[in-house]
């Protein structure tokens, strides 16, 4: 049975109550994935071939620390870079190295800083010089998922509905969705209540009701859905190792809809803008 509780009244753990927050949560979370939405910005320029993804690291850990957050993926659960940076067909949790990116790369850059208590959570997808219209095609194709989920978001709906729309949409556009990941609760804690799933029907799961704040963050492969975890425990890459994409925002829920926090101040957060 799911249940709700006022966020101020909930302990600092993953108790699998849905919590419900107010305008002071709200405005905290707004100042902290702006903060990750300018970051993501600055990536844009940073991210062309011959770059290395630990040098995209060193940037996201030294912004966070130039403004006063720390990145919340540094040393969670033993994981030890501030970013992930997931390449062609690494679906997430791409783990920055040595190797220089290379022309025709896309790459998923995630970010999450927590200022002031509050993570915000947000990934895009970015072009190494260029790249194939296969690949464009399906920039396209997962941003739009993200932005059709976000768009079923509203107070009396379910979170199946953010399945149903971006399950509909990117299997119409003979694409598939990884059902190993999922979006999540976040606030205070990293990871928290509800799971969103990225693939359902409209009335399964949890209410949707307002103050709640989650990430939607489909993945979206051009072959098959099926996904396997490598040896080091976090890099997750396609099967068939088709090329994979994903885009995420943190939402609150308003009374008539929602409030996408992570929006690109310079309009970056969108696929097929220049550079």
């Amino acid at each position: 049975m799911v249940t709700y509780i006022d966020a101020d009244q909930a302990v600092q753990k993953n108790t699998g109550q849905i919590r419900l927050y107010g305008a002071e949560a709200f405005e905290g979370m707004r100042k902290a994935c702006q903060l990750t939405a300018r970051c993501l910005d600055e990536l844009a320029a940073l991210t062309k071939p011959g770059v290395t993804t630990n040098e995209i690291d060193r940037f996201v850990f030294e912004f966070g620390m130039d403004h006063g957050a720390l990145p919340a993926t540094l040393n969670y659960r033993g994981y030890t870079k501030s970013t992930c940076t997931s390449i062609n067909h690494v679906v997430c949790h791409g783990i920055p190295n040595e190797k220089p990116l290379r022309e025709g790369d896309v790459v998923n850059i995630d970010v999450t800083y927590v200022l002031d208590g509050w993570h915000g959570d947000s990934s895009r997808m970015y072009p190494v010089g260029e790249i194939k219209r296969s690949a464009e095609r399906l920039l396209e194709i997962t941003h739009e998922c993200l932005m059709l989920g976000i768009a079923a978001v509203k107070p009396g709906a379910r979170t199946g509905a953010i399945g149903e729309a971006i399950q509909t949409f990117a299997e119409g556009e003979r694409c598939s969705v990884v059902r190993d990941f999922c979006g999540h609760g976040v606030g205070r804690l990293f990871h928290d209540a509800p799971n969103i799933l990225h693939y359902g029907r409209a009335n399964e799961g949890p209410e949707i009701r307002e103050g709640m704040i989650f990430t939607i963050e489909p993945m979206i492969n051009l072959g098959r859905p099926h996904v396997k975890v490598l040896s080091d425990g976090w890099t997750a890459v396609t099967r068939d190792r088709s090329l994979s994409a994903q885009y995420e925002h943190t939402v609150g829920v308003t009374a008539d809809g929602c409030e996408i926090f992570t929006l690109s101040p310079g309009g970056l957060d969108k696929p097929g803008l220049p550079k």
